[in-house]
């Protein structure tokens, strides 16, 4: 909730998904241009679909996050548009990411 206020804040269009299920769903009817995903999510691992989104949207800019997964369990090379965030995330890395807050 507070990484969706600070998007919002920034006045992007913000859709939320709590299960991996609903977060597929939505990515294939909304087409996001941003994709925030957890891995650590109730009804799997966020993480173990990257492939498959990548091959499916190749455009769109990934962020891969979480605290139990380390980046260097993922693939040795990742693709250049997904980013790997470990826990806890700072609002200071948003900005970075995403520029100050206005």
């Amino acid at each position: 909730m507070i990484m969706k206020s600070y998007f919002q804040a920034k006045n992007y269009e913000v859709f939320l998904a709590y299960t991996l299920r609903q977060g597929l769903k939505l990515l294939q009817e909304e087409k996001p241009d941003i994709l925030l995903l957890d891995n650590n999510l109730p009804d799997g691992k966020g993480w173990d679909c990257v492939n498959e989104i990548v091959d499916q949207h190749t455009s769109l800019k990934i962020y891969l996050i979480s605290a139990y997964r380390q980046k260097s369990e993922f693939l040795h090379t990742s693709p250049p548009n997904v980013t790997i965030w470990e826990k806890p995330i700072s609002l200071r890395l948003l900005d970075d990411a995403f520029g100050q807050v206005v």
